[in-house]
């Protein structure tokens, strides 16, 4: 083998890959990576394309040279967007998720080598990673084709790059990611499938297609998972952020939620009008606008934005959850920047980066600077939902690279316009406070919601499952179930949140809703949620509601708190929407009901399908106000 490799511990499979393929390298720096994805200095642009049996000579992406970084597209749609049933599981070892087995009648080993075989035959790219962070992390390696070197330098920066010469001590892979993407056409007909296989002391990612949410980023996130649950801990689907108040308050307030369920916005300042104005909701039947002054807001210290690690070592006797930042580099969403000055602080660093960026799905054109709210056309004409840039966590401006104790955990849910008219589950508002045990039902159920832009989905109400992340775990629901109860068990101290984004009944309302609710409870600090100032929800599942709401000396308006009181609504429409909302989370909770979940967890469960009260639930695990 080639003695550059001799510092890491290699499987049999990797060591035969390196020892057979045309040529191998493993870039030292990021700088060398960047070259590599454009194949050499000379090139403004590069295709990345593979011979397809039966196809010819197939066109994946397109890299283009930028002012500013590299600008990856993608000549399908399909392939700009992660598909959300893409993850399938190849080994014998216990799970949820469908199976190759059972999706294809085959058996993955005949496959497996013809992989290893194809990237034999090809130029090889070798890339060892930390998948969790350096300081938490695990070993991990990323073979490739030479040619993809930009899904390479993507990964590196989403997981955090090692150069080989700095490796001191032994480098035993843990994972290893495979990628191989001419295998969707001819095994998966053009579907972005992603495999994983746990093997006894090394887990497998099999990646056939060139985007790298669903491998360099999600399938990163399954292997942590179940690293995790064979430890007895898990991987937090979270952003999260320290708010300093005006009055130098701190307070951490971690958001969890489906793709699209707002993680990357509530690291984010408000937007705002050009005239410095903060538009609340847009009432989407009598286009009228309801602002809100806020003058003074808070200051954010971004800690985590999209993959909290919650690893036993790191926690404390404070009875609060602690987290760190499981990432690298962040995958931020681009879609709602849709002209100059909506994020002004994030704009000016996408535009005039220190070191150049990833950008997928973003218009380019050679030696120009990419400009973040050009985003690339689909065929339909339509700006493509998913346009993204890699942000290395080091270029965010004052994040927090320590632990940090969480005081508030919310939870994100995108909701559809509802109208007594066209009732839906539309109906929360502002923001509500659960009970943990309350808090623990939407983790387990998580709605990936209305209009999700980050996968492909239609508008129909689905379940993301446990915690949000169970679309990249590979075991068993329940036991992510009993981890995450476990987790709010522990953290006694910890509160939790309900936030809608999008609508509010009639209102269109984006992200708002978080960021007025982050505002809110930073000013208040660590003082409670008295129970004289909150009201059950009309809906149980929604908990508590404020009855009225003060910040920075402005009331909002009670519309916003309880949707029952919008005139568009009524109380027959929230109701019809409280229905269609209880109804699908009592046909998801039924999967969780089996003989290997926590006692508590079946009392719980029985508590919320029996229509037990708030009071109830409240005494199956004290809620802290």
């Amino acid at each position: 083998m080639i003695e550059l490799f001799q510092k890491l511990i290699l499987s049999e499979d990797v060591q035969n890959i390196l020892n057979n393929c045309k040529n191998v390298i493993a870039p030292k720096t990021r700088e060398e990576l960047l070259v590599l994805t454009f194949g050499n200095n000379a090139n403004d642009t590069f295709e990345v394309k593979y011979e397809v049996d039966g196809k010819g000579s197939v066109s994946e992406a397109t890299v283009t040279r930028c002012k500013n970084g590299a600008v990856i597209n993608y000549p399908d749609d399909y392939m700009r967007r992660r598909d959300p049933d893409c993850l399938l599981v190849a080994d014998e070892l216990g799970t949820d998720k469908p199976t190759y087995d059972d999706v294809y009648k085959d058996d993955f080993a005949p496959l497996r080598e013809a992989t290893l075989t194809w990237l034999k035959e090809q130029e090889i790219m070798v890339i060892p990673f930390m998948a969790g962070g350096m300081e938490y992390g695990y070993e991990a390696l990323l073979v490739a084709p030479l040619n993809a070197a930009f899904f390479g330098a993507a990964l590196a920066d989403l997981q955090g790059f090692i150069n080989l010469d700095k490796i001191e001590k032994e480098f035993k892979p843990k994972a290893v990611v495979y990628l191989a993407p001419p295998f969707r056409h001819t095994h998966f007909n053009g579907k972005q499938i992603v495999i994983h296989n746990r093997l006894t002391d090394l887990h497998e990612v099999f990646s056939y297609n060139l985007y790298p949410g669903p491998s360099a980023k999600k399938g990163i996130y399954g292997v942590l998972l179940n690293i995790g649950e064979k430890e007895g801990w898990t991987t937090v689907h979270a952003s999260t952020v320290k708010v300093i108040t005006p009055y130098d308050n701190e307070i951490v307030i971690m958001h969890e939620g489906a793709s699209g369920g707002g993680k990357s916005e509530m690291v984010e300042n408000i937007h705002r009008e050009l005239d410095g104005r903060v538009i609340l909701g847009s009432n989407t039947v009598t286009k009228e606008k309801n602002y809100i002054e806020l003058i003074d807001t808070c200051e954010l210290r971004p800690v985590t934005d999209d993959m909290a690690i919650c690893h036993p070592a790191m926690q404390n006797d404070s009875k609060k959850l602690v987290v760190k930042d499981a990432e690298a580099g962040w995958f931020l969403r681009l879609d709602h920047i849709k002209k100059y000055g909506t994020s002004p602080q994030f704009e000016s660093i996408f535009t005039q980066p220190s070191e150049p960026l990833v950008f997928l799905n973003v218009q380019g054109v050679p030696k120009a600077t990419c400009l973040v709210w050009e985003h690339t056309l689909d065929s339909d004409g339509k700006p493509c939902p998913n346009p993204r840039v890699i942000l290395p966590r080091h270029l965010v401006p004052n994040i927090v690279n320590e632990p940090v104790e969480v005081d508030v955990r919310s939870f994100g849910v995108r909701t559809p316009p509802c109208t007594k008219e066209n009732p839906s589950y539309g109906i929360l508002g502002l923001f509500h406070i659960l009970p943990p045990a309350l808090a623990w039902i939407w983790r387990l159920v998580a709605p990936r919601g209305y209009n999700n832009p980050s996968i492909t989905s239609s508008n129909i109400m689905t379940s993301e499952g446990v915690g949000s992340y169970w679309p990249f775990a590979t075991g068993k629901m329940v036991t992510q179930a009993n981890l995450l109860l476990e987790q709010i068990k522990n953290s006694s101290h910890t509160r939790y949140v309900l936030i809608p984004n999008q609508h509010i009944g009639a209102y269109e309302v984006g992200f708002m809703p978080q960021w007025i609710a982050r505002e809110y409870i930073a000013r208040r600090g660590g003082a409670k949620f008295k129970p004289e100032h909150l009201v059950e929800a009309r809906c149980k599942l929604l908990g508590y509601c404020h009855d009225s709401l003060k910040i920075d000396g402005h009331y909002i308006r009670k519309a916003f708190l309880q949707p029952e009181v919008q005139a568009e609504v009524g109380t027959e429409g929230y109701d019809k929407g409280a229905q269609i909302l209880v109804d699908f989370f009592k046909r998801e909770m039924t999967k969780f009901d089996n003989e290997n979940l926590d006692p508590l967890g079946k009392a719980i469960i029985s508590c919320f399908l029996r229509d037990g009260t708030l009071e109830e639930l409240n005494q199956i695990i004290p809620m802290r106000y």
